[in-house]
Formats: structure tokens, C-alpha cells, sequence
């Protein structure tokens, strides 16, 4: 039956082709139209032409939509056992997910200072040319911090994702190219120049460089003075960032400030991208700070990882129960577009630091699957076994 179906359908289509050609074909001859030998040619011509300018596609499996297809058929017996599988399977991933999110320690503490009792209220009108303001704020962790701390800087209503502001950067100069450290990328602008001087680095990205300076310490019943507690500033960028996309330029010589003479510091900056810090190997482009300031954010409430505390001994909790001070050089404005800054002590998992949303999706869709199983495996008990063969009409 499909050989013939697909036969008519071949000679439907050559009809319509020859139709459309202006050269109708038929078992009789058209009226008016002789006999003779004239007439034979002129059939044998149309043929031809009707042959090449016919435009019905080759006859093949897939041209002519014959390959083998498979289309499932939703039953009760195929439906029901997935939602049932899906259920069984998010409740308990999302379940151990949750549990595990909530396991991560995490204090979070907002230092804006827009509250009049906050002890940074005094630094909060601070600008990027103004001297810088310190404060210091005491807090209490009630449950102690058992494996590595990540202290994280947080800002609120920062909108890194901008196009313009993504843009804003060259990524030939920071790889250390040195033709593009004296005439950098003109998508640096307004930050391309300064003082008739290249800016290196040059953009908005690197001019909005988060510059505070946040120090940790505990205090001791026993103690007289605060007892530091050591942060770690190198490892905290990515490996690829730090070995493979910034690269400090080079030269004849390692000495940076040599290889940026006759360039500029970004506008905003207090000093010189050669004086980031005393390790060489933690200066210029490839600074640490600056290089997870660089990685933009997707969402205008972001934080970016500032310092690692590394547990010591394995007896002993990184951060035990105590009383802390956390001490800030407070340099950097977010008062003027109503943003926030905070700092977040955070441990973290295996699957990363505190996140329970993963957790609840898994669990929500879990849960409407097993549900929707129940709901319709109801209707199909109740209703199943009625006599379906009634004719559907045409």
C-alpha cells in the first residue's frame, strides 16, 4: 500500500509540474491540434521541456520524506512511571543539596554606614580623592569555623554588567603587549588617557577598582591587644586569569616601574599599577585584587572573593567562637548611586559556597512530578477502564 500510495503521489506530482511547465499532459489529444507529424514533434518537445524544467525533487528517502521515524505514544503505562522516577530521584537530590547548603557557616556584615549609629557613618560622604577614613567594627561568631575561610567583599546596586562599562577595557594591554600599553584601545574612553599619558591599565573596569582595605583580628579574654589573624592575598584568582590573560609587560628589565615609564595611573587610582604591591609576583597587571576586580559580575549585587584564612591545625577550628574586629580603611564611595558594601566570612562545600536555591528547585520539581504522578494516576484508575472504541469521527 505505500508503494502505490507514494506511485500516486509521484504521478500527481508530475502533473502538476507539466501543468505549471504550460505543458499539460493527457491520454488524449487537445482540441484544435492536428494529428500529423507537426504535432508529434511539438508533443515530443514539450516532454523534453517539461523534463527540464520540471522542479520535482529526486526521488530519495530523504527528498522525498520516506526515512524511517520513530513518534512515542504517551500511555498511562509510559507517563506515570516517569513522573513517579523523576519525583523519587530530585526529592532526595534536592533534599541532600539543602541540607548540605545549610551546613556552610556564613556572616555577612553590611559597613556602608548609613545608619547614624553605625561606627562607619562618619566615613560615608568618603570620595576617591579624599583621605581615607577608618572604622572598626566588633562582632561575635557563635559558632566556630572548622575548615578554610574565604572573606569575601560584597557591593549592592553596582551594575558591572553594563555594555559600556563591559566593554571598557583592553585585553592586549593587560596581556602585556606593549604596543597597546603606549596606545591603548580607544574603547577605554573616557579612561584612554590622562595628562596626555596612555593609562595603563586603562577603562572603567580598572578605574572603579575596588580599593578597600579590610584587616581581621581576634580578641582574647587575656589578651591586652587584638591578636591579627593572618589573610592570604595570593590564590584567590582564577589560575587561567593569572597565568594566561594577564601578563605584565615586558622588557629588558623586571623592574616594573621601568617598563610603565611614560604611562599614566587610572584616574580614580591613588597610585601607580607598579605599586600594587611589594611581591613582584603579585604586582602590576598580574595583582590578584586587581585581577578578580576585572572579572565582571552578571548581576548588580555581587560579591568577589578579597582574602583566603587557611586552617592550621587540624585539631583546632579555623575561626572558634569568639569575639573578632573587623578594621576598615574605608576608601571606596557608594553613596552617591545608593549602593552597599559588606563583608562575608563563608566556608564552603563541595558544591561551593552557600546556594539554597539549587536545592529547592531540585525539591520543588520533584515534588510537583510526584504529585502530578498521583493526581493522574487517580483519573487514570477512575477512568481508565470506561469503553474507549467509540469511532472518532473524520
Amino acid at each position: 500500500m505505500a508503494m502505490n500510495y507514494n506511485a500516486k503521489e509521484e504521478a500527481a506530482a508530475a502533473t502538476a509540474a507539466a501543468v505549471v511547465d504550460g505543458h499539460p499532459s493527457g491520454l488524449g489529444a487537445m482540441p484544435g491540434s492536428s494529428g500529423g507529424t507537426g504535432g508529434g514533434g511539438g508533443g515530443v518537445a514539450g516532454a523534453v521541456g517539461a523534463a527540464v524544467k520540471s522542479r520535482k525533487p529526486d526521488n530519495t528517502a530523504f527528498k522525498q520524506q520516506r526515512l524511517p521515524a520513530w513518534q512515542p505514544i504517551l500511555t498511562a503505562g509510559t507517563v506515570l512511571p516517569a513522573f513517579f522516577v523523576i519525583g523519587l530521584i530530585f526529592i532526595p537530590i534536592g533534599i541532600g543539596i539543602f541540607v548540605t547548603s545549610n551546613n556552610i557557616r556564613e556572616y555577612e556584615i553590611d559597613y556602608t554606614g548609613t545608619e547614624p549609629n553605625s561606627p562607619c557613618h562618619k566615613c560615608l560622604n568618603v570620595s576617591w580623592n579624599s583621605t581615607p577614613c577608618n572604622c572598626t567594627i566588633y562582632f561575635t561568631l557563635d559558632h566556630p569555623f572548622e575548615s578554610n575561610v574565604f572573606m569575601y567583599y560584597g557591593l549592592s546596586n553596582f551594575y558591572q554588567n553594563h555594555r559600556r562599562y563591559v566593554k571598557s577595557r583592553d585585553d592586549s594591554q593587560l596581556n602585556g603587549d606593549n604596543n597597546s600599553l603606549f596606545n591603548p584601545s580607544k574603547e577605554c574612553e573616557p579612561y584612554r588617557t590622562s595628562e596626555d599619558k596612555p593609562i595603563a591599565p586603562c577603562g572603567a573596569i580598572a578605574n572603579s577598582m575596588f580599593n578597600d582595605t579590610l584587616t581581621l583580628y581576634r580578641i582574647e579574654p587575656n589578651e591586652t591587644n587584638p591578636i591579627p589573624i593572618h589573610l592570604t592575598k595570593k590564590g584567590i584568582a582564577w589560575w587561567t586569569d593569572k597565568n594566561v590573560k594577564f601578563r605584565n609587560p615586558v622588557g629588558n628589565t623586571k623592574n616594573l616601574t621601568v617598563l610603565f615609564h611614560g604611562t599614566s595611573k587610572p584616574v580614580n587610582w591613588p597610585k601607580p599599577v607598579y605599586m600594587l604591591d611589594s611581591d613582584p609576583d603579585n604586582n602590576g597587571f598580574i595583582n590578584e585584587d586587581f585581577i578578580v576586580w576585572m572579572r565582571t559580575a552578571a548581576l548588580p549585587t555581587f560579591r568577589k572573593l578579597y582574602r583566603l584564612i587557611e586552617k592550621k591545625d587540624n585539631l583546632l577550628p579555623t575561626l572558634p567562637v569568639g569575639n573578632y574586629s573587623l578594621v576598615i580603611t574605608y576608601n571606596y564611595p557608594v553613596h552617591s548611586f545608593d549602593g552597599r558594601k559588606r563583608m562575608i566570612l563563608s566556608t564552603i562545600s563541595w558544591m561551593g559556597g552557600k546556594n539554597p536555591f539549587l536545592g529547592i528547585a531540585y525539591i520543588t520539581v520533584g515534588s510537583i512530578c510526584f504529585f502530578l504522578g498521583v493526581v493522574l494516576l487517580f483519573i487514570h484508575h477512575k477512568y481508565g477502564n470506561r469503553n474507549s472504541s467509540a469511532d472518532i469521527p473524520n
